[in-house]
């Protein structure tokens, strides 16, 4: 990485140059259309989009709010925020009208684009009647203007627009699985810095600087996607980058896009597999990929079947994914690395690399990056994408890093003697058993999720003898529980399960019971972040009822 990276703006006006008719976005817009924006279409709206917000006259730096799905105009919305000289707020969109007016209040932000969204009418209620809004295109019908007649009535600003490397860029509140969310502030140097050096890493482990193909689907009001799909198009300048219309959609999407890089998370990367194992039992694909003249035939269909086979590199983030799992992807011929960041770092921390990508672990730091394992166990880290620190929250900045500047993560962690590093769990996760024995949840999670029966599941048992686990059964799964027959066949594989991970746990770890919930966790019930990682303590507080009754049980396999 080098050490003064050229700051995002200036790449994006260099490729607005460099690039001006390729195509950088592709919108899908119903019925199975599209719509294609060159790099000079895509950068001219944004352009007249910033010339009208100037016109506004709002301070330097003003907070300007999107609320929206991912979608092009998400892209060029950010950019036109840039160019004007503001900040911007992201707000995920499947948040709660609450948690809207939370983010649009605490920010202060000036103004909101309304964008591609679900459930709008349930959500408008929490943003202030005086703020002012416009409509993307894609937003559900409004009174507002829009983002059409706008840029069609606008000349749009010229030159190039500059901002302060110390400029704050954005403000990344996060997804919120415990307590309020918080906004961490990037500058425009820093997002710059880790950028380049995620850019630089895919250069060099896809062996040149070229054309590549992604689709965005992941959240880009999140870390992850905001850094590794929209900033590295943002920089690169020859990444094509796709859209998913809806869930309903989602594999036409991919395969429209072919991605040559793909990212996603634990529970998607999971939930191919299970959609796999749902078209071939796990048992019969086990045996014909051990056969040298079947292997490659069987793999490549899957991977054609997902519309994976383009990819190149195909990466992880966000929770910890089972070292199974990613061996039984990299089986199939799919490179598949894990990462691990922060939204405080920029998602510039950790990733797996040809050299060093031992599955459980999450690779070694980026270059740049320095860590350190506190006397706690918890990992600590220095990243040149580190945030300024928490908006309006010098309380919490205290908190959060040590004395020399180094953020404290939470994560409980080790490091082999190459810099690769394990995560071992979340220090706030740890709980005590009657026995007065520490259990971190997430390796014991890690085992059970490797079962293709498992979606999710949870870890817990405070204060009892021994810990439980809560399961929530594949997708596929679910709609049939009630018949005898696959009931009996579910407690006998959770069983054998059981017996399984408690066997490879230490004693004071081992699960006295899986108890098989038979409502599963989402966003919209409150058990998932927008991430779709569990909400604990949620989860913990809708069953805190039935506790008694299930530890009294003899049972080992309890249906919720």
């Amino acid at each position: 990485m080098t050490a003064t990276p050229p700051m995002v703006l200036q790449r994006i006006y260099e490729n607005e140059r460099q690039h001006a008719n390729n195509i950088f976005l592709t919108q899908p817009t119903g019925q199975g259309q599209v719509q294609n924006l060159t790099w000079a279409q895509a950068v001219d709206q944004s352009r007249r989009m910033a010339a009208h917000l100037k016109s506004l006259g709002l301070p330097h730096g003003a907070k300007v709010a999107i609320l929206s799905k991912n979608c092009a105009h998400f892209f060029l919305t950010e950019l036109a925020i840039w160019m004007a000289g503001f900040t911007t707020v992201a707000i995920f969109p499947t948040e709660n009208a609450d948690t809207v007016k939370f983010v649009l209040e605490h920010s202060e932000s000036s103004l909101l684009f309304v964008g591609k969204l679900d459930e709008w009418h349930k959500q408008a209620p929490g943003v202030p009647e005086q703020l002012p809004r416009i409509a993307l295109p894609l937003a559900p019908s409004t009174s507002y203007d829009t983002w059409d007649a706008i840029t069609g009535r606008t000349e749009p600003l010229g030159g190039e627009p500059w901002r302060e490397p110390t400029d704050l860029a954005m403000i990344i509140y996060t997804s919120g699985s415990t307590g309020q969310p918080k906004g961490a502030m990037h500058s425009f140097e820093r997002i710059s810095a880790a950028t380049q050096g995620i850019l630089d890493r895919l250069v060099e482990t896809m062996g040149g600087d070229r054309d590549h193909r992604m689709l965005s689907y992941l959240p880009l009001a999140h870390v992850f996607e905001r850094a590794f799909v929209e900033s590295t198009a943002f920089m690169h300048g020859r990444l094509h980058i796709f859209f998913a219309e809806s869930l309903d959609t989602f594999v036409q999407d991919l395969q429209r896009a072919r991605p040559t890089i793909f990212i996603s998370v634990p529970r998607l990367w999971m939930k191919f597999q299970h959609g796999v194992f749902a078209k071939m039992p796990s048992n019969k694909l086990k045996v014909l990929l051990r056969i040298p003249i079947l292997k490659n035939v069987v793999a490549r269909k899957i991977l054609i079947g997902l519309g994976l086979d383009q990819v190149e590199l195909a990466g992880s983030g966000s929770a910890p994914l089972p070292p199974e799992l990613i061996r039984w992807y990299r089986r199939l011929g799919l490179n598949l690395v894990e990462g691990y960041a922060m939204t405080e770092d920029f998602a510039y921390s950790h990733t797996q690399h040809a050299q060093f990508n031992e599955p459980g672990y999450v690779g070694p730091p980026y270059p740049g990056v320095q860590v350190r394992i506190s006397e706690e166990g918890e990992v600590l880290i220095k990243s040149p994408g580190q945030m300024l620190g928490y908006y309006k929250r010098p309380d919490l900045d205290a908190q959060s890093f040590t004395s020399d500047g180094f953020f404290k993560t939470g994560d409980l962690g080790s490091r082999r003697p190459d810099g690769q590093l394990k995560i071992t769990g979340r220090l706030k996760e740890q709980f005590k058993t009657s026995k007065g024995k520490y259990v971190a949840p997430a390796p014991i999670e890690n085992r059970l999720n490797a079962n293709p029966m498992v979606e999710l599941c949870m870890v817990s048992g405070s204060g009892f003898e021994k810990a439980y686990a809560l399961v929530v059964l594949a997708e596929e799964l679910r709609p049939n529980i009630s018949q005898a027959s696959v009931r009996a066949e579910v407690e006998h594989e959770m069983a054998d399960l059981l017996a399984h991970v408690n066997a490879h746990s230490a004693e004071y770890e081992q699960l006295k019971m899986l108890v098989i919930s038979t409502e599963p966790w989402t966003i919209e019930n409150g058990c998932l972040t927008p991430t779709m990682k569990i909400k604990r303590s949620r989860i913990e507080f809708n069953v805190q009822h039935q506790l008694d009754n299930w530890y009294a049980q003899s049972k080992t396999i309890i249906w919720a």
